[in-house]
């Protein structure tokens, strides 16, 4: 049987109060002998269970709910047990490499369904396009299958070849492909733009092995095609990644020798101080990097050590508060262990790990919704402690990078903001709908331009494709109300599979205010000193208004 959570929770507790010499030490037993006392009793427990309860208990999952319970008791979310398939995925989020056919997949309407080929890859090479379900993979009828149940037969060896059949709208029969795996490698920076005149736009999505080759290659490309005058670094949306490479993309823009982070950990091996190793790359550029909620960990250790040497104005909202390093060890069985081992500090002190209790959750329950569907808000900033950079500026600590100038997305007013929570509530319906309309509507238009625009016709269409379980529980006028946000996604959708991520992010360009803003600040700065001056003369300026969405915080 499967055994559950609320059975095998005391076991986890059981098994963390021996592990951690909690419950039974004896005063006459000195520690070696408690410590095997402890261990023999918990495997007499658990042999006792397995054995003797009413209902049959699988061994091993009693083991597994004592690791978990003991990991959890240290209240710790950041430390986990990973089971080798789940260290799998790591890998690749961090490593970027894997043997497979270069598809992003997902589930739609029983199918797994392509949601865009990578490009270049063996998949996109070959002729897959979005929209197309696996109705058979390597031999296997497909139909029902979870995602996981693809990749599982999709990955391989690199050299050796899958075959699959896919549905394709307008195509009455299934058509077969043969794919070749290849070694797929994901970018962490996946474009990058001029985006005004010498002003360079580079996203940064997640922190792994090959970021600050990819960034210093984007940079470098985008100089050597004319003059560098600006750069904005995306950072919104990153998680983090590896420490190693959080330290190398700050070491590209700081002077040899500054610190950039340092660790405090229980031993000499945790505790370190990170310097940069060579001159700034791109010395006398004006550097404007993007935060919001959820920037963490190693993209906030860049956003921290370039805020920190006054290389970079840092702009946006208060990023996730993530200060804490994690290390992997290896368990047996594949399995690995992931436990926080030091804590870290940006190059003037700042600790930014945040905790995340119910006072924010509360926060989040009354924040504001984005157009583009997230939640933001701006936390209480005016009793955090305050640091100095390097050239004397007031900085904010206390959890999360506090951006230079704090401004807030686009957001929804209160009628659309309960529309567009009638949406999610068929969100399952109306993403799936969405992406078929788009499908649809890039095939009968082969001739679209990057400056289509969507109808109130094209909405209407969308509605009517909805269904009527939809209907009935999105009525018209709640659709009308959402209209904005709506209208908003279909652009966005539609660029996605016509042209890629470089074209949807720029039919999102006039609703980012954020960027807006970075821009704004590097068209007038010919210098780092002169950004981080006009940042200044910004927040001394009168009120802004908001419909700005400009929050100033004192950071003189």
């Amino acid at each position: 049987m499967r055994l559950k959570r609320s059975i095998l929770a005391p076991v986890g507790v059981l098994g963390i109060a021996i592990a951690t010499g909690g419950w039974f030490l004896q005063q006459r037993v000195d520690p070696e002998q408690s410590v095997f006392f402890q261990q023999r009793l918990f495997q007499e427990v658990v042999d006792r269970i397995s054995n003797d309860y009413v209902e049959e208990v699988e061994k091993g999952s009693l083991y597994q709910s004592a690791i978990e319970g003991l990991i959890q008791e240290l209240g710790d979310p950041n430390s986990s047990f990973l089971l080798r398939a789940e260290y799998e995925n790591l890998r690749i989020r961090t490593q970027g490499a894997y043997g497979g056919v270069g598809l992003e997949i997902t589930e739609r309407d029983d199918y797994v369904t392509v949601v865009a080929p990578i490009t270049g890859g063996p998949g996109a090479r070959a002729g897959i396009r979005p929209g197309d379900q696996f109705v058979e993979i390597a031999g296997q009828p497909a139909e029902g299958w979870d995602s996981d149940q693809a990749v599982e037969l999709l990955r391989g060896r690199p050299d050796t070849q899958v075959d699959v059949k896919v549905r394709r709208v307008g195509v009455d029969q299934p058509i077969s492909f043969t794919l070749t795996r290849e070694e797929i490698h994901l970018k962490s920076v996946p474009f990058a733009l001029d985006l005004r005149d010498g002003i360079a736009y580079v996203p940064l999505r997640v922190v792994r092995e090959t970021s600050s080759d990819e960034l210093r290659g984007a940079l470098d490309s985008l100089r050597s095609a004319g003059a560098l005058r600006g750069v904005v670094l995306d950072l919104r949306g990153n998680p983090g990644g590896l420490l190693e490479q959080g330290i190398a993309v700050s070491d590209m823009f700081l002077a040899d020798g500054a610190a950039i982070v340092e660790t405090r950990g229980r031993g000499t091996r945790q505790s370190k101080t990170f310097s940069a190793s060579r001159d700034d790359r791109y010395q006398g550029v004006p550097l404007a990097v993007l935060v919001d909620e959820t920037s963490a960990s190693a993209s906030e250790i860049i956003a921290g050590a370039l805020q920190d040497h006054d290389r970079a104005a840092v702009v946006g909202m208060p990023s996730f508060g993530k200060g804490s390093v994690q290390t992997l060890f290896r368990m047996s069985g594949g399995n690995v262990l992931r436990l926080t081992t030091a804590r870290w500090y940006t190059p003037m002190g700042r600790s930014i790990d945040k905790p995340h209790d119910e006072d924010e959750e509360a926060l989040r329950e009354s924040a504001a919704r984005t157009l583009e569907g997230g939640l933001t808000w701006v936390p209480d900033l005016a009793d955090r402690p305050v640091v100095r950079s390097r050239g004397g500026r007031t900085l904010r600590g206390g959890g999360g990078i506090v951006p230079d100038l704090v401004v807030m997305p686009d957001t929804l007013t209160e009628p659309e903001k309960e529309a567009v929570l009638a949406l999610y509530a068929q969100a399952g319906v109306f993403q799936a709908r969405l992406f078929d309309f788009a499908v649809r509507y890039v095939q009968e238009q082969p001739s679209l331009t990057p400056d289509f625009v969507v109808t109130d016709q094209d909405l209407d269409r969308l509605y009517a494709m909805s269904g009527e379980e939809f209907q009935e529980r999105v009525r018209p006028d709640t659709y009308r109300v959402a209209s904005r946000y709506v209208r908003h996604e279909m652009e966005r959708v539609i660029a996605l599979q016509k042209w890629g991520e470089a074209a949807e992010f720029q039919r999102r360009v006039p609703y980012d205010r954020q960027l807006a803003a970075a821009l704004d600040l590097l068209d007038r700065a010919n210098s780092p000193e002169a950004l981080l001056q006009l940042v200044g003369e910004v927040r001394e300026e009168a009120p802004i208004p908001p419909e700005r969405g400009v929050q100033r915080i004192d950071s003189r």
